[in-house]
């Protein structure tokens, strides 16, 4: 058996886009971390970690990988939706429905995408 210990993001500036999603997520950086490392890590509770990687070419095309993050407890995916553009995300596709079903693929400060998904609360009233 084997087990997934970071997920593994190319960067531009890697301690910026770490810092951005330290605030998503609100992981903590690794203690070894020296903001001009070229590869920084967000620990996550449980593995996978979040590792950033500067890499000398930009994102040209769409992601083969993403991150889908969904908001626990009450929260729900349009008010996460508001709180990452408030931190700078932008919204790339909605795919909400008018059932209240769906998501919202976004892009993190380096276009990289991910989707926000209806919030634990919001699955369990509607099935």
């Amino acid at each position: 058996m084997i087990g997934i210990h970071t997920v593994t993001v190319d960067s531009d500036e890697p301690y910026e886009l770490a810092q951005w999603w330290h605030e998503v997520l609100g992981w903590p950086f690794d203690d070894e971390t020296d903001k001009d490392d070229d590869e920084i890590m967000l620990v996550g509770p449980n593995e996978p970690h979040l590792l950033f990687i500067r890499v000398p070419e930009g994102k040209s095309v769409k992601n083969r990988l993403h991150i889908d993050l969904r908001p626990h407890g009450d929260g729900t995916r349009d008010e996460e939706v508001r709180r990452l553009i408030g931190l700078g995300a932008t919204v790339y596709e909605d795919h909400r429905y008018s059932d209240g079903t769906g998501w919202v693929t976004m892009l993190d400060p380096e276009g990289n995408e991910f989707c926000v998904c209806r919030g634990e609360a919001e699955r369990d009233a509607t099935g």
